[in-house]
């Protein structure tokens, strides 16, 4: 089993080595499944349980102050899950596989999907604040005057990927104190058996994003994609990934002929070219070969093959 992962395309971690401690863990869990759907859950189920990283515990905090989190999976067969817009599930990406494997539809939202998680034995209810995410709310002064309210308020606090990657909303506040440096670091996974290819991305969303905000994670060919030539994972400014279907760009140049790291290093050189904006992408094809690219300051990865 090959398995790569990644922990979010944006500015060098203060803290890197604990990070890649955590991924290189993620990536030999997944390395010791024989199934690459098992492969690629398991492995971003070690990084949704990481503080580390947003995605599951630890992950941004919306306009209304709840903490949402959304996954997508896809295997080569084309067979697609997605959950997306679920407080207190850590584990996104088992919802996910629930959806593609338990039901006939490819995406379940909300209030909807956490009861479909509680009928499969999925953890519900979880506490997914961390020490950061605490301490960084109860900083602010959050709007109480319903959506109009929030609205006003995070548009001085919500914008595209400046390139560090982080956030930048024009002049007025690109350096405004209430980001989160880690508002990036959606989290993703992708396996090959040495037969059959499988893609999972998983994430808490954007810091102060608006309540209820889905970001291209959950979104079939934006934040992952899986065909028979190659598996990919995307992380990065998500409104942006969504606009061009960048997993799916990455696919389609492996498809016409290019290798797994050209193919990357195309795609996101398209992406940087029509948006301005930044991201990373990780892809695995059918050949067993690696690739990999982003244009902010730093992603992290890790592969094991067993």
């Amino acid at each position: 089993m090959q398995v790569l992962v990644h922990g979010g395309a944006g500015s060098a971690p203060d803290d890197p080595d604990p990070r890649q401690a955590v991924l290189e863990r993620a990536a030999e869990t997944g390395s010791n499944e024989t199934d690459p759907v098992d492969a690629v859950e398991q492995a971003v189920r070690v990084l949704e349980s990481s503080p580390r990283f947003n995605a599951g515990v630890g992950s941004a905090v919306q306009s209304d102050g709840e903490i949402r989190t959304d996954a997508g999976l896809m295997t080569d067969d084309r067979a697609v899950g997605a959950a997306c817009s679920m407080p207190g599930v850590e584990h996104a990406v088992s919802v996910a596989r629930v959806v593609m494997e338990e039901t006939p539809h490819g995406f379940v939202s909300g209030e909807q999907a956490v009861s479909l998680a509680d009928v499969f034995d999925i953890e519900t209810g979880v506490d997914l604040w961390s020490e950061r995410t605490r301490e960084k709310w109860a900083d602010l002064e959050a709007p109480t005057g319903g959506t109009k309210a929030e609205l006003e308020w995070i548009k001085q606090r919500y914008g595209a990927s400046d390139p560090g990657g982080r956030d930048r909303s024009g002049e007025q506040s690109g350096d405004a104190p209430d980001r989160d440096p880690q508002d990036h670091d959606t989290v993703g996974a992708v396996a090959f058996d040495g037969e059959r290819l499988a893609a999972a991305t998983s994430t808490g969303g954007r810091w102060l994003a608006l309540a209820g905000r889905v970001g291209d994670v959950p979104q079939v060919g934006a934040g992952f994609y899986c065909s028979p030539a190659a598996a990919v994972s995307a992380t990065g400014a998500g409104e942006d990934i969504a606009r061009v279907t960048l997993s799916r760009r990455v696919a389609r140049h492996v498809e016409c002929g290019l290798g797994a790291d050209t193919a990357a290093s195309l795609a996101i050189e398209e992406f940087a070219e029509l948006t301005g904006s930044t991201a990373g992408v990780i892809v695995l094809d059918a050949h067993g070969t690696l690739g990999s690219a982003y244009n902010s300051d730093a992603m992290q990865t890790a592969s094991r093959t067993r």
